[in-house]
């Protein structure tokens, strides 16, 4: 079974063998004595990709959840069952991934150092049984039933655009004037084409237009940078820019509805000590940092 869900979480046996100190043959043979077992194909594999079956795709599922519960069971044994050990693999945007977020794993490895993490940046909501995620950390509203959730601080959004871009056209003065602007929109938001200002008592929406837009905060950023246009971000993903002046904050007395941001996990009856842990300390790394927001020194 470890074999079979490494070759399937790394995309090939020679990757798989590697992890598990065994050769490829070896861990094509365990995989084709499960199909042998199972009577059916789990994987189809070409010269150059490899994909689950129908059957596959539901077995990798199982087989996750049985190894987590004996990774559970054998950290009872030592330890006092109370120290993580083995991989995770996290799913995040790369907003967070490429800004706050390496610092906070980084602590993590620090705190545990029989723990090894993968991290994967995307801008699409993955899905975590399929693709072989733990952990993902996600934007918005959570619609997946089989999920689990733990809530973080949410994220302070900041309107802004490049000063060469508002001395050719203007700066608005009224949350009406942005429907007069080029807004470069968030794709991947609950809400495409409407920036949301208040909070959940009272909310205003403005609908916006452009000619770009995309689901990555990233790319919104650099296209602001060369003078495309408005954008309305997370703070810390523009905070160097503001204050270096690349970009200029604009309706500073607007209050944009914060961005929710939660941790999601399969909904497992008992999370494996690595993931509690790790859900635990991102828990409390947002909640310091939220702390720190309130000095003054740092907005989330």
């Amino acid at each position: 079974m470890t074999s079979f869900v490494r070759a399937v979480e790394s995309g090939s046996f020679v990757t798989a063998a590697r992890s598990l100190g065994l050769s490829a043959p070896m861990v094509g043979n365990h995989v084709r004595f499960l199909e042998a077992r199972l009577g059916g194909s789990l994987l189809v594999r070409t010269t150059r990709t490899q994909s689950l079956t129908d059957l596959g795709r539901s077995y990798y599922a199982r087989c996750r959840a049985i190894l987590a519960d004996l990774e559970e069971a054998e950290a009872l044994s030592g330890d006092n069952g109370i120290v993580p050990r083995g991989l995770l693999r996290i799913s995040a945007p790369h907003s967070i991934g490429t800004t706050m977020l390496p610092a906070m794993i980084g602590r993590y490895l620090d705190r545990f150092p029989d723990m090894t993490v993968d991290l994967r940046l995307n801008d699409h909501r993955v899905d975590l049984i399929a693709e072989g995620f733990d952990v993902a950390i996600r934007g918005g509203a959570l619609p997946d039933s089989r999920l689990r959730m733990r809530r973080l601080v949410p994220l302070t959004l900041v309107i802004c655009a490049a000063p060469d871009y508002l001395r050719r056209h203007g700066i608005p003065a009224r949350l009406e004037d942005l429907q007069a602007h080029a807004c470069l929109d968030f794709a991947a938001s609950s809400t495409p084409g409407r920036w949301q200002f208040g909070d959940a008592k009272k909310t205003t929406d403005v609908r916006v237009t452009g000619r770009l837009r995309s689901n990555s905060g990233h790319a919104l950023r650099l296209a602001a940078l060369e003078g495309r246009g408005i954008i309305m971000q997370p703070e810390f993903l523009v905070r160097d820019d503001l204050a270096a002046g690349r970009l200029v904050a604009v309706l500073p007395e607007a209050k944009p509805r914060k961005r929710p941001m939660q941790l999601v996990m399969a909904a497992d009856a008992a999370p494996p000590p690595k993931l509690r842990h790790f859900v635990n300390h991102i828990v409390g790394e947002f909640k310091q940092a939220r702390e720190i927001v309130k000095s003054g020194t740092v907005t989330l």
